[in-house]
């Protein structure tokens, strides 16, 4: 079986093709984060809700053939079961495929922990994978650009671990991986915002920031990201932290699908709320979209944006 297997359940549910919410303007453009919220928002679980967790490929793998990206599924067997991440591909016209610089990848899960509906764990960060597809349909890449939707996060990094067990045996090497792990939730409040144990450096006592977390390996990276920050989202404050080897220091920055690739020796970031240390819906069924902060998710969405056009080399056709 080949590594990518094709996703073809995806194209009975394509809809007719929107406009790019590239050209519209900012109210526009929430509407559209607001749908994908609506329409993924809900219990995700493989034992609890596994229909809606097939739904929810179904979605994302719909919206990345919509918005015109290479869309396939690579399947894996976990919990005695077929599960699948979904990707999406753009890659720079007319190279063969063995000429191509390594791809840069976007990721984020959409498995939920049982009786949480997941709206900031992990709605919002599909929510602005999907805002990427859509906004960069139009732009021709320097390098491919992967889009991946992690399933089984919550049960222990299991989507991720396939996927990249199949880099490792075809040999493909990545530029580096930005996984989005609840991106949605912000507060403006004094003392709303608590340090993980054991982080150097300081941490603000208001959780209205991004946080940015890389590996020694991934500080290139890291600033990167901080640098596009400051350029397309001003108004949204950063964290950058980069923390040694693969983190096994600090376990509380290695709880998403980024320490997957961290282990495995690929370049790698976590864009982070700080879900738990910032969110008392974490994990909860209050983690509804009614709490999210939509003005933080539009920011972080312009960021991801702005990195992509950055280290993909985009320009417009």
């Amino acid at each position: 079986m080949p590594f990518f297997l094709r996703y073809s359940r995806a194209k009975a549910s394509v809809p007719k093709s929107r406009p790019s919410t590239a050209d519209l303007p900012l109210s526009n453009r929430r509407t559209s984060i607001l749908r994908h919220l609506r329409s993924l928002v809900g219990e995700r679980h493989p034992q609890s809700a596994p229909h809606a967790l097939n739904q929810a490929a179904e979605y994302l793998a719909g919206r990345f053939a919509e918005y015109g990206w290479t869309t396939s599924g690579q399947p894996f067997r976990a919990l005695g079961k077929s599960y699948f991440n979904i990707l999406g591909i753009k890659s720079p016209p007319g190279r063969p495929a063995k000429d191509a610089q390594p791809p840069l990848l976007i990721g984020a899960h959409y498995d939920t922990v049982m009786a949480s509906p997941g709206a900031d764990d992990n709605a919002s960060a599909l929510a602005v994978l999907l805002e990427a597809a859509d906004r960069l349909r139009h732009l021709v890449v320097a390098r491919p650009v992967w889009l991946a939707a992690f399933c089984l996060e919550e049960q222990g990094l299991l989507g991720s671990r396939a996927f990249i067990s199949g880099l490792k045996q075809t040999g493909q090497l990545l530029d580096g991986a930005i996984v989005l792990e609840c991106v949605g939730y912000a507060s403006r409040d004094a003392g709303s915002q608590r340090t993980p144990p054991g982080v150097p450096i300081a941490v603000p006592t208001v959780g209205n920031f991004l946080g940015i977390v890389g590996n020694e390996a991934s500080r290139e990276l890291v600033a990167a990201i901080e640098r596009n920050a400051r350029r397309v989202a001003p108004t949204t404050p950063t964290l950058a932290l980069a923390v040694p080897a693969r983190g096994e220091s600090l376990p509380d920055v290695r709880r998403s699908d980024h320490a997957a690739f961290w282990d495995e020796g690929y370049r790698a970031v976590m864009l982070t709320d700080t879900a738990d240390f910032r969110n008392p819906h974490y994990h909860q069924p209050s983690d509804t979209v009614d709490t999210l902060d939509l003005d933080f998710l539009e920011g972080v969405s312009e960021i991801v944006v702005g990195c992509i056009e950055d280290l993909a080399g985009l320009t417009r056709r």
